[in-house]
C-alpha cells in the first residue's frame, strides 16, 4: 500500500496465521460491518456512462444527506454547493497536493491517516506532522484536520474549524478536513461551510458508515471553482454509474434505524473491552483505540485466533478495534481476550 501500513489484508493474515479467509473476524478497518441492504440496480445503470441525471440527482441526495439541518432551504444556512462525488476519499487525497500552495509547508494535525502525509511527500512537500494546533506557523500554506480523528477520536467543533479556516485564508494558506467518520456526528460538520467558502475543502466518505467500502465512493464539498479543479484532475466518468445509483436511493433512505444498530454496536464493543480489563483511550462509534503494554503481543495471540485488528508502526502500545458485526463476534472477542489475559 505505497509504503503506509493500513488495517485490512484478511488474505495475508490467513496466509499467516492459518484458517481460512471466511473465517476470519476483521476488526481492523473501522468500517461498519453490518452492511446495508442493497437496492435493485436497473440494467441501464450497468449498461450506461453514468449520465449527468443520475450524477446530477445522487449529488443532491449527498448534499442533503450530510449537510442535515444546513442543507439548502434553511434559512439560517448559506446556499451550498452540490458535493463532487469521487472515486473513495482516497482519490482526492492524490489530488489535494496539486490544489496547495507551491513552497510552503504543509502542517498535519497527528497522529491520523497516513496517506496525507505519504502523498504530500511524494508531491515535494515538507511535511510536519504537528500534535496540535499551537504548533501551526504562518508558513504553514495547508491544513489537514480528521475530525473525528482517526485513530485517536479528537473531535473539532465547528465554530473552532471555522475560525481555523479563516485563520488560514488568512495566511494564504488552505485547510482541508476529513470527515470519513463523521456520519454519526452531524454537529461537527463544516461541509456547508466549505461549500461557500474559498480555500477549504471537506471529504465525506460513504462506504465506512454503510459498510460498503468496496464501492469506492466518497464526496467533496468546496466551492464550485475548486470542485471544478479536482474533477479536471479525475477525469471523465470517475465514478461508477452502479455506485451513484446505491449513493442516490440510500441517502434518500430513512437510515436512523440502521445508525441506531451502528451505536448498540458500539457499546457492545466497549463492554467487551472494559470486561477485559483494556485501556480505551479514544475511537468514533466504528471502533475503539485500546492502549496496552502489551498490544503486540496481543495482536499476536488475537491473530492467533483468527482476529485480526489494528497495530500501528508509530505507536507499538496501541491497537484499533473495530465493531463486531453480531452478539455471536462479541462473545469470540470476549473469549480471546480472556485466553490473552489467562
Amino acid at each position: 500500500m505505497a509504503g503506509v501500513f493500513h488495517g485490512g489484508g484478511i488474505a495475508a493474515a490467513a496466509a499467516r496465521y492459518g484458517g481460512r479467509v471466511e473465517d476470519w473476524l476483521d476488526l481492523s478497518t473501522g468500517i461498519n460491518p453490518e452492511m446495508v441492504d442493497l437496492p435493485d440496480i436497473p440494467a441501464r445503470v450497468w449498461n450506461r456512462l453514468p449520465d449527468r441525471e443520475l450524477d446530477m440527482s445522487a449529488r443532491a441526495a449527498a448534499r442533503d444527506w450530510y449537510l442535515g439541518p444546513n442543507k439548502p432551504g434553511d434559512a439560517t444556512a448559506p446556499v451550498a454547493a452540490l458535493p463532487l462525488p469521487v472515486p473513495g476519499t482516497q482519490s482526492l487525497i492524490q489530488v489535494l497536493p496539486r490544489l496547495a500552495p507551491k513552497g510552503r509547508p504543509v502542517a498535519i494535525l497527528s497522529p491520523t491517516y497516513g496517506e496525507y502525509a505519504h502523498c504530500f511527500r511524494k508531491a515535494g512537500f515538507a511535511v510536519e506532522e504537528i500534535g496540535d494546533l499551537d504548533a501551526l506557523r504562518p508558513d504553514h500554506g495547508q491544513l489537514i484536520v480528521v475530525n473525528p480523528n482517526n485513530p485517536t477520536g479528537r473531535t473539532f467543533g465547528r465554530a473552532e474549524l471555522v475560525a481555523l479556516a479563516a485563520r488560514m485564508r488568512a495566511q494564504g494558506g488552505r485547510l482541508h478536513v476529513d470527515e470519513a467518520f463523521g456520519d454519526s456526528r452531524a454537529e461537527l460538520t463544516v461541509a456547508a461551510h466549505a461549500a461557500v467558502t474559498d480555500g477549504v475543502t471537506v471529504s465525506r466518505s460513504f462506504g465506512k458508515f454503510f459498510g460498503l467500502a468496496g464501492l469506492r465512493l466518497g464526496f467533496v464539498f468546496a466551492v464550485p471553482e475548486t470542485l471544478e479543479a479536482i474533477a479536471a484532475e479525475l477525469g471523465p466518468w470517475p465514478v461508477s454509474g452502479p455506485a451513484l445509483h446505491i449513493a442516490d436511493v440510500l441517502f434518500r433512505r430513512d437510515m436512523a434505524a440502521f445508525a441506531a444498530r451502528i451505536d448498540r454496536r458500539a457499546t457492545a464493543l466497549q463492554a467487551v473491552l472494559d470486561g477485559a480489563g483494556l485501556t480505551v483511550t479514544g475511537g468514533t462509534n466504528l471502533f475503539r483505540l485500546v492502549r496496552h503494554d502489551g498490544a503486540d503481543r496481543l495482536f499476536e495471540h488475537l491473530a492467533r485466533s483468527h482476529i485480526l485488528v489494528r497495530r500501528f508502526d508509530y505507536a507499538r502500545d496501541w491497537l484499533r478495534v473495530g465493531l463486531t458485526p453480531d452478539d455471536q463476534g462479541d462473545r469470540r472477542l470476549a473469549e480471546a481476550l480472556a485466553a490473552a489475559r489467562d
